[in-house]
């Protein structure tokens, strides 16, 4: 006969030390999401002309004469690389606001740079024309995306291709991007994940987040031959919440070390197809995440007035049936209810409201079902916590007591405290 024998029993205070250790791990885990040095902010934008990428390689009689010559070539170089007219040097110099120092070496007599020249862009639109004042786009949330490894990469750490976004300089170009700096809650709210999502709602709530009227996406797929070998970088561009493809290329970088320099190379590429989409019209803001309640014409608000009227004379009827006036000697005819006139559509008025979202599918229920009650006009959130309470800000033609009604009438549990509301179901 076999004998089991009895597990020790734990002490009650073993069991108390270790269930706070389990919520102290759970409790980093959260808190290592959001946590660590991962924002980089990207460069101030100007409006400024940027060229990058001059190449001199310059002789003097000195070092340092041969710098200031080979910064000279450089601005001429430049203004050829934008299409510039011929101009001197002496123009040219006035217009310069920056020379930027990418690479260089500098010897007793020569001079070896790789540089970035910044013309004004109010000095020199009047010899460019029209390629100094190209119309931009609406603003573009970009989210850089990194294949590395079998790895997806956006803001959850520093990374290569991240950084070669917040240095571009966009001053020439079209497309007025948005960019995250990956800090706090954007390593959370930007994923890879996010950009195969297709619900306009939870689209429109993240670009609500940063301004911006749709997305662009950039990836950088990275394939390394050998550890400290070549790396070869296929870089793709899409757009939309449908993830909509517009081109890709493929860069080479001789080692590891040369990565950064590829990316800042193929930013700049992948801004020329941005820009070529734009200038087709391809690249326009999706229609469909202007989510917003459209402005009533005048004929459909004229029915709902008399539509409201009508209601109103009929609860003056109801509630003279149900309190008839005393009766008096008085001669005279008693009156009849008349109806009232047609009144425009009351002002709306803004409202707070908590809603519990655990995930997306809530956020997105939860957000219809307010927009589907009476007399709401729009409804978008304001304060997104997937996993937790959730506000969005209701536009309602009424009191806060009748938007509660509202919201009863279309199932919801609501709780009015501290002048706004908080449903559930």
């Amino acid at each position: 006969m076999r004998h089991s024998l009895p597990l020790p029993a734990w002490p009650r205070p073993a069991l108390v030390f270790g269930a706070l250790l389990l919520l102290c791990a759970a409790g980093f885990a959260v808190w290592a999401q959001i946590s660590g040095e991962r924002g980089i902010a990207a460069v101030a934008a100007t409006n400024d002309i940027q060229v990058g990428g001059i190449e001199v390689d310059i002789h003097g009689d000195t070092g340092e004469e041969a710098r200031q010559e080979g910064w000279v070539e450089a601005q001429r170089k430049a203004w050829e690389k934008i299409k510039g007219p011929k101009l001197s040097d002496s123009q040219l110099t006035s217009m310069v606001s920056a020379i930027v120092i990418e690479r260089e070496r500098m010897g007793p007599k020569r001079y070896i740079a790789t540089l970035g020249v910044v013309f004004d862009r109010t000095r020199a639109s009047r010899y460019l024309g029209s390629e100094g004042q190209a119309t931009r786009s609406a603003p573009m949330l970009l989210v850089p995306v990194t294949f590395t490894a079998g790895s997806q990469l956006v803001y959850e750490q520093r990374n290569p291709w991240q950084s070669a976004w917040a240095q571009y300089q966009p001053g020439t170009s079209r497309i007025n991007y948005v960019r995250p700096s990956g800090a706090g809650g954007d390593s959370i709210l930007v994923t890879y994940g996010q950009t195969g999502r297709r619900s306009r709602t939870w689209w429109r709530n993240v670009l609500d987040q940063f301004g911006a009227a749709d997305v662009l996406v950039a990836i950088a797929n990275l394939e390394y031959s050998y550890p400290g070998g070549p790396v070869e970088g296929r870089f793709t561009a899409r757009y939309g919440p449908d993830n909509n493809y517009l081109g890709s290329f493929t860069m080479k970088a001789a080692d590891p070390e040369q990565i950064p320099a590829m990316m800042t190379r193929a930013v700049t590429r992948l801004n020329g197809i941005f820009e070529a989409a734009l200038a087709d019209g391809t690249l326009r803001p999706d229609p469909t995440l202007n989510i917003g309640t459209p402005d009533l014409s005048p004929a459909v608000a004229q029915l709902i007035a008399q539509g409201r009227a009508e209601q109103a004379r009929q609860r003056a009827e109801a509630a003279q049936r149900d309190n008839p006036a005393p009766t008096t000697t008085t001669s005279e005819p008693a009156a009849t209810p008349t109806p009232t006139a047609t009144q425009a559509p009351a002002a709306a008025t803004s409202y707070t409201v908590q809603f519990a979202s655990p995930d997306g599918a809530a956020v997105d229920a939860a957000i219809a079902g307010v927009r589907g009650a009476a007399g709401v006009r729009s409804a978008a959130t304001s304060s997104l916590a997937i996993g937790g309470t959730s506000v969005m800000r209701v536009s309602y033609a009424g009191s806060l007591e009748d938007l509660a009604g509202a919201l009863r009438a279309r199932g919801f549990t609501v709780r009015q405290a501290a002048g706004g509301l908080s449903i559930s179901r």
